[in-house]
């Protein structure tokens, strides 16, 4: 486990009304076979080298969590 997280200004509200503050809990992981997949909630999926992370729009909330996953060496992490 690379870490829990939350975040109170970390809001999403889906059309249909529902409203998440999501909590998450981030793995290190490696591929190791299957296929990219997109969902209801991910209309496209891709591995994205390191080095084109900043041209995504990516939410701070989300961004924290990456930065934390490959930088840290003291996990797992808890906020």
């Amino acid at each position: 486990m690379a870490g829990l997280f939350s975040d109170p200004g970390h809001v999403i509200a889906y059309a249909d009304g529902e409203v998440r503050q999501p909590v998450n809990a981030c793995f290190a992981a490696r591929v190791i076979g299957g296929r990219l997949t997109t969902t209801g909630e991910a209309s496209d999926v891709a591995w994205a080298p390191l080095r084109v992370l900043d041209d995504y729009d990516i939410h701070p909330a989300i961004r924290r969590r990456i930065v934390h996953g490959l930088e840290s060496v003291a996990i797992p992490f808890v906020d």
